[in-house]
């Protein structure tokens, strides 16, 4: 009588702890990345009354089955189920889940052990720092290199906390400013402009020179008797056709604002000479503003009958390279630039060239940032240039489920979980991608636990039962002896 007492009470125990887990699951319903747990029973020892005996098969006797009393049950297991929890999305830059496996590392300063944790909502603190709620700094890679597929990090570094302030004593709040070394231009000089120097049916027989419209400039662009271009002195004048303005930059970030002007200049040649085919020059000149005086600046492109540029006529540049002179009040030294204008066509259209790429740009300041799915943050500056500023790095495990709670939505290594060694970029190496904007939460099933907490209330309830009904026998037993 008093083992089916005792039996009973063990029962009351593992379902008191198997509510204790479904209580705990509820109570984490909307905690971000709760990863619930799940308890399971398993009988205790069975007193064995009598043991089997095999069928003897001389005398004709059956063989019979062991006869045991089970002393109760106790807990298994209590699990966790890894399982993904839903996502819910906050716009906020700094919260994210993880798609697929991994766990974010984080660790309170620069020693001790590492935790792991699901829940990405993180924040950035006054100096830059990102951490969790509870101030534990996130880690990942800091270094990174310029290459041709773009910005790459050295993932084979220790990781770091991440910081999108500073690194190395760099500050990352401002991009440093870009010295312009070249200025590429596309587009289409007007062919219907009417040269301002004729053509070589119109100066047949004239003699003279020094009705061209840069004196010491023949009709065919090449240089005079001084042997150099007289830089436009002689069209001041003269309005250029086209003018197209450059801003190109220093290397302390000083902007320096040019104009490329264009003047259709002289066509010469034959209608289907081959020796003499028709072509057509056009002057440029280069000027720099009340900063900046240039050098190198002018020069002849020409095109041939079909509207395209002639690259390789010797005296004719189309790739001319300027050197700009600052004034001393900028406190800048001089630079050069190459002015690309191989792109250049010239067709009965309208003039439209325009600088399409110029590689230099001032100083800015970091406005915002954005995190990819790659883990790259990305600084984005005030003078439309961006910037990575940290890569997050990830954790995997062999067992997910070895891992250990220690609270705060975080996971402590064990040695059935498997040993973190090395951090892997998401998306690489068995960890998942990362969704900017959004929080993975609770994988708690409501429906599940509450199923579950009937069938534990009502297995409690009959252990209780149990218990009232043994007691009930043993007041009768003692009742015998009245």
């Amino acid at each position: 009588m008093m083992m089916s007492m005792f039996s009973s009470v063990s029962g009351l125990k593992a379902h008191q702890t198997r509510m204790d887990v479904i209580g705990n699951n509820i109570a984490n319903v909307n905690t971000v990345g709760f990863k619930a747990s799940r308890a399971t029973f398993q009988e205790i020892f069975s007193q064995t009354l009598s043991s089997a005996s095999a069928p003897d098969n001389s005398s004709g006797r059956g063989g019979v089955n062991p006869m045991q009393v089970g002393l109760g049950m106790n807990v298994d297991a209590i699990d966790v189920q890894m399982g993904r929890g839903s996502v819910q999305r906050t716009e906020s830059p700094t919260d994210l889940s993880i798609e697929g496996e991994g766990f974010f590392i984080v660790r309170s300063g620069l020693e001790g052990a590492f935790s792991f944790t699901r829940a990405g909502n993180f924040l950035i603190d006054k100096q830059g720092n990102l951490t969790t709620a509870s101030g534990q700094n996130v880690y990942g890679w800091m270094d990174y290199e310029l290459t041709d597929q773009g910005y790459v990090f050295d993932t084979q570094e220790t990781i770091a906390p991440i910081n999108l302030y500073e690194h190395k004593s760099i500050n990352k709040r401002i991009i440093a400013a870009q010295v312009t070394d070249q200025a590429i231009l596309t587009g289409n000089l007007d062919a219907t402009e009417r040269p301002i120097g004729g053509t070589s049916a119109s100066r047949v027989g004239s003699g003279s020179m020094t009705s061209l419209p840069f004196d010491d400039v023949l009709v065919d662009g090449t240089s005079g008797a001084d042997g150099i271009p007289d830089n436009g002195a002689d069209s001041e004048n003269i309005s250029p056709h086209y003018i197209v303005p450059i801003n190109v930059y220093d290397v302390l970030g000083n902007e320096y604002k040019l104009n490329l002007k264009l003047w259709k200049n002289f066509t010469s040649g034959e209608a289907g000479s081959e020796t003499n085919p028709i072509e057509t020059s056009w002057y440029y000149v280069v000027e720099g503003d009340e900063n900046s005086t240039a050098a190198g600046s002018s020069g002849f492109i020409k095109f041939d009958s079909s509207g395209r540029l002639i690259k390789d006529t010797g005296d004719f540049n189309y790739k001319p390279t300027i050197r700009l002179q600052p004034s001393l009040s900028t406190g800048a030294e001089p630079f050069e630039f190459e002015l690309n204008m191989e792109q250049f066509t010239m067709y009965a259209d309208d003039s439209s060239v325009k600088a399409s790429r110029v590689n230099g740009y001032p100083p800015g300041t970091l406005v915002t940032f954005s995190i990819g799915g790659d883990g790259v943050i990305t600084g984005v500056y005030d003078n439309g240039r961006q910037q990575p500023l940290g890569q997050i790095a990830l954790a995997t495990f062999e067992n997910p489920a070895g891992l250990m709670k220690v609270g705060s939505n975080q996971f402590a290594q064990t040695t059935n979980s498997g040993d973190f060694k090395i951090a892997s970029q998401p998306g690489n190496d068995g960890s998942g991608v990362l969704i900017p904007g959004t929080l993975e939460m609770s994988n708690v099933d409501l429906a599940k636990q509450f199923t579950e907490m009937i069938i534990t209330q009502r297995g409690f309830q009959a252990n209780s039962r149990v218990v009232t009904t043994s007691d009930e026998i043993l007041q009768e037993l003692a009742n015998l002896k009245r």
